[in-house]
């Protein structure tokens, strides 16, 4: 990478989220194919970047693009090229499956080019998109090659049936969800564990006190837990370990986290939301069960549970689906026909 990019893609957010997590696994992917940066704050060493105050003064020598994934950046790179005069083309993915405000319409209106994350998505745009899935990185999320001594190291017990539901603690996400149906299925299945990894903001404290109240009345304080909020590479290590995994969000964006578990030969069990219906393949990768419908879940689930050699064939189809169809190779091609398209644009 050298310092005057063709592309800079910002990352204007400095804790974990899904648009970070996507910025941190892509960019080292793309800077294969062509020149690319990061900037903002708070990225890993391993992503190619470069300093915010770097990608506002880049030579006007020729045009570049300006990667967006959020309001603030796509307004970030619309001051840039109209107010410091740089010649960026402007670029927003969008993984929104709902309608966009006033503020968000006009931005997008600004923009050179769209790309959407799935085709429901691209639906709210109002502009011709260009569709591309996300997609995973199957060399750092693949199976664990000793799964026993990966819990060990853990803190976790090796001969449990674990269930995973991963990403912030809130209503969006059915975590409420998840803690009904552990407290139905785990009263007859003494190997069964539920562990839930993400940040408990200030405004769902409420949430989660009154979630893992109900826990300790039921005396499930050691099998349906709560590990806060975990660094990447913990994150990753906490899928490889998991028997089975549980996505049952009432709305979502795209939802990468079903893909980064059956990546690690993990079957999953997901809502019709977001894109689960395009990446999981019902009753053979995991199961798919209509949204907030506590029922259909905790039934989804028990299936899997009561299997172990079910559950097992769906992990290594599971691994198998994500590595021919959603590997981020893919995705990562796609994107960077987008930018080369816009940078021949006269």
């Amino acid at each position: 990478m050298t310092d005057t990019p063709l592309v800079v893609a910002p990352n204007l957010k400095r804790r974990l989220s899904g648009v970070t997590a996507t910025v941190v696994r892509l960019i080292p992917v793309q800077a294969r194919m062509i020149d690319i940066a990061a900037t903002g704050p708070g990225l890993p060493p391993e992503v190619p970047h470069i300093p915010l105050r770097r990608a506002a003064t880049l030579p006007r020598d020729r045009w570049r693009v300006w990667h967006a994934r959020r309001n603030t950046e796509m307004a970030l790179g619309l001051i840039l090229r109209r107010v410091l005069r740089r010649r960026y083309r402007l670029l927003f993915t969008s993984a929104a499956q709902r309608r966009h405000t006033g503020f968000t319409r006009w931005l997008i209106r600004q923009q050179d080019a769209l790309v959407a994350t799935s085709p429901q998505a691209a639906s709210y745009l109002e502009r011709p998109a260009t569709v591309i899935l996300h997609g995973v990185d199957t060399d750092v999320f693949r199976p664990a090659p000793d799964r026993a001594a990966l819990r060990r190291d853990l803190g976790l017990d090796p001969d449990a049936v674990l269930i995973g539901c991963f990403g912030r603690v809130r209503a969006q996400k059915g975590v409420d969800l998840l803690v009904n149906a552990g407290l139905a299925l785990l009263r007859d299945r003494p190997r069964v564990q539920i562990i839930f990894t993400g940040r408990i903001t200030a405004d769902n404290r409420a949430f989660a006190d009154d979630l893992q109240a109900r826990i300790r009345a039921a005396g499930l304080s050691d099998r349906i837990r709560f590990l806060g909020e975990l660094p990447w590479d913990q994150v990753v290590r906490h899928y490889q370990a998991l028997d089975l995994f549980a996505a049952p969000a009432r709305w979502e964006g795209f939802g990468l986290t079903p893909l980064e578990a059956m990546a690690c030969g993990v079957p999953t069990v997901a809502a019709r939301v977001g894109a689960y219906e395009t990446l999981i393949r019902d009753g053979d990768t995991g199961s798919l069960v209509p949204r907030d419908d506590a029922p259909a879940l905790t039934a989804a689930l028990a299936r899997w549970l009561d299997d172990d050699a079910a559950r097992r064939a769906a992990g290594q189809a599971a691994r198998a689906h994500v590595a021919q169809n959603h590997a981020i190779e893919g995705e990562a091609r796609a994107l960077v026909r987008v930018y080369r398209g816009l940078l021949r644009q006269p």
